[in-house]
């Protein structure tokens, strides 16, 4: 075993297959981990998921670009909240986030997309592994 600069240990078990290295890590106990929720956390339901503006499918103008706000909520806390995007420019990576509640305000680019229609979708995961339903918006861009 080998010290490593996490704090745990590496095996000297290396396998290459390919040009594939796997390695054994081991001994990662002194690591900091977010702590696990504890008392309730047994609903199985997801994170649910608003999208508070714009508050219905919508037209908007071809120029800098839209905002879509909302938020995701949930008790047993959110883990991560994703944002798929279809028939525009803009994509967002995935948002980690521990806590109950989290904001968002996604910058929907417009620019010379007119005559398209931009579909936004957002959806959350708990830190229980549990998927919450897809809130979604189309954006018809004029």
């Amino acid at each position: 075993m080998f010290p490593s600069s996490f704090g745990g240990r590496v095996s000297a078990q290396a396998l290459l297959a390919g040009s594939v290295l796997v390695a054994t890590v081991t001994g990662c106990n002194t690591r900091d981990r977010p702590p696990f929720p504890t008392g309730g956390g047994t609903d199985q339901i997801g994170p649910t998921t608003v999208i508070d503006q714009p508050s219905k499918d919508t037209t908007v103008v071809a120029g800098p670009g839209v905002f879509v706000n909302g938020r995701t909520l949930d008790d047993d806390e959110i883990d991560t909240v994703y944002v798929e995007t279809e028939g525009g420019v803009t994509a967002f990576a995935p948002f980690v986030r521990v806590g109950k509640v989290f904001r968002f305000g996604l910058p929907i680019t417009t620019n010379g997309l007119s005559g398209r229609t931009i579909t936004v979708r957002v959806f959350g995961t708990d830190r229980l592994g549990n998927r919450g339903d897809t809130a979604t918006r189309q954006l018809t861009v004029q």
